[in-house]
């Protein structure tokens, strides 16, 4: 039999590089367009109608059609009872823009509560950007718990300022002081920029836990939900998509975000999502 010459090999090379090359390019189309993604958790008392949480999470201001039209079709579409901003709603890089633009049309449609991200304090504007949202009526808490009824539910919405936001004492002030202000039998929500201090959900007993800021590890593994690299998490981080019972009976929600051209890497097999969470 005869072996094969040098050109059918690099031929064959060729092919195989270009079909790699195609597959990549593809998996960055296809992960450049938002998902809606529901996750259904049941908590508090039997009965009640559904609450529906809109977890919008890591936008960094990014675009999303014209006047974020795209964004807020999807919005309108899932229906939900509460819009809640995770942090790194703005950049510190992109323009504030197109966060604005979607915060003006989401103040005057649903109740929204926000909490800073990492980004917003490395703009150095963190305070200027809250008192724009607390202009447009979006409650932005810090340490706070704010208590309301939706669908007839009792819910305490709590939040808390991105460490970077201070010190590691100041942020544990921060979650003391919300946890206090929770009341038993009502559903006990944090929401906070951070997946990763796990430890400290864990101190709490707050049934629900919101975070963002892992971009699901930026490359998310097929079939094992784990990433590449995910900031304060490292490689292969533990935190990065969808639900995670913790042991003190927590339920941690951590959403892939919404970052697409403010990122220096695609993101790849990880789409940009709007998150609902059905609480039953």
């Amino acid at each position: 039999m005869a072996k094969e010459t040098g050109k059918p090999k690099r031929k064959k090379k060729i092919k195989m590089i270009v079909t790699i090359l195609v597959l990549l390019l593809i998996a960055s189309l296809w992960s450049w367009y938002p998902f809606t993604e529901t996750i259904t958790v049941e908590l508090g008392k039997e009965g009640a109608e559904v609450v529906r949480i809109a977890l919008v999470t890591d936008l960094h201001s990014c675009s999303y059609g014209e006047n974020e039209r795209d964004l807020e079709d999807m919005i309108r579409k899932a229906e939900p009872d509460i819009v809640v901003l995770g942090g790194d709603f703005f950049d510190d890089v992109q323009p504030d823009d197109n966060a604005k633009k979607l915060a003006l049309w989401l103040s005057m449609h649903y109740p929204c509560y926000y909490v800073t991200g990492n980004h917003e304090y490395w703009s150095g504007r963190a305070g200027e950007m809250k008192a724009y949202l607390q202009e447009l009526g979006i409650h932005v808490l810090a340490g706070d718990c704010e208590t309301i009824t939706v669908n007839g539910r009792i819910l305490d919405i709590c939040g808390v300022d991105d460490p970077d936001g201070g010190t590691d004492g100041e942020w544990k002030k921060q979650l003391d002081a919300a946890w206090e202000a929770t009341s038993v039998g009502h559903v006990r929500i944090l929401i906070s920029h951070r997946p990763e201090r796990v430890e400290y959900y864990e101190q709490y007993g707050f049934d629900l836990v919101l975070c963002g800021h892992a971009h699901a590890g930026q490359f998310l593994i097929p079939f094992v939900n784990r990433g590449i690299l995910a900031p304060n998490q490292g490689l292969f981080p533990e935190y990065v998509n969808g639900r995670y019972d913790l042991k003190n009976g927590s339920i941690m929600i951590v959403s892939r975000g919404l970052a697409r051209e403010s990122t220096p890497l695609p993101r790849f097999f990880n789409h940009p999502e709007l998150l609902i969470v059905e609480v039953k």
